[in-house]
């Protein structure tokens, strides 16, 4: 599957003004990454989780963890949107005291159920959540969303591995496949290719979409499990910065240490103007 061309719907244009926003009061933060998963995010939080904001800490919850913890300001923005939080903390992200800082934290956070921004480790911990699901006789799924410069450490195929010895189907992973790390692309730094079969020889049943369809998404995820006794794994096509074109693809907007006047309003200008 070649890289995406979707075409991003109001929603996701307005989501994406907004996660500017939070950069805007942040003043700085991880740019390209939260616009990749958007509308894996969005549609894990809208069609698919079985989760209740009033109850975060509900026993029968599905799990979701952002392995990737950078691109947390997507994450944060549905977390907001849906009232696990109120939606007022997300123009006080990474501000002294506040409860959303630069990579999420599950003791601070309701919503978020696992620490990361050290790469490499929510695949382990879903794999950890899986198996005490089974062991409790609860019927609730673990997703874990990875990326594919994250890929490159030994953990995440050591806890594939572990999934696959377990049969847990209640497991899913998905691949957040923009081809590029945080400076350079994925061909260069370390080839993930052929990235689906490398998960089936793991023992994953594989399926691959488009990450910012958000039809598809909410299509392939209707299909969970793929198949009995085997964790799924969707390998999501998507593009780093996607909906900013001078940032699509571009390692320079990994993460930007100090945004200028001039870099905002061109990040909102691409978007159609503030929030």
């Amino acid at each position: 599957m070649s890289p995406t061309g979707a075409t991003l719907d109001e929603r996701a244009l307005a989501q994406r003004r907004r996660i500017i926003r939070m950069l805007e009061r942040a003043g700085r933060g991880h740019v390209g990454s939260p616009l990749s998963v958007m509308e894996i995010i969005r549609v894990l939080y809208d069609d698919i989780l079985h989760v209740d904001a009033s109850r975060p800490d509900w026993p029968d919850r599905d799990r979701f963890i952002l392995s990737k913890g950078h691109a947390c300001l997507a994450l944060y923005l549905v977390l907001g949107e849906k009232g696990f939080f109120p939606a007022e903390e997300l123009d006080r992200v990474c501000k002294f005291g506040a409860m959303l800082g630069g990579h999420p934290e599950s003791h601070k956070i309701p919503g978020v159920e696992a620490s990361t921004g050290a790469l490499g480790h929510g695949l382990s911990i879903g794999v950890g959540f899986a198996l005490a699901a089974r062991i409790d006789k609860r019927a609730c799924r673990t997703f874990v969303l990875v990326g594919d410069g994250e890929s490159n450490e030994g953990s995440v195929w050591e806890a594939a591995l572990c999934a696959s010895k377990h049969k847990l189907d209640a497991l899913t992973v998905i691949v957040d496949y923009n081809k590029m790390q945080s400076y350079g692309s994925t061909f260069e730094v370390q080839d993930l290719e052929p990235l689906g079969a490398k998960w089936a020889s793991f023992g994953f049943a594989v399926r691959e979409v488009d990450g910012h369809d958000v039809a598809a998404l909410q299509g392939i995820f209707g299909q969970l499990p793929f198949e009995a006794g085997k964790p799924s794994l969707i390998v999501a096509h998507t593009v780093k910065g996607k909906g900013v074109p001078f940032a699509e693809g571009n390692p320079e907007w990994h993460h930007k240490a100090k945004l200028t006047a001039d870099e905002l309003a061109r990040l909102y200008a691409a978007l159609g103007g503030p929030p």
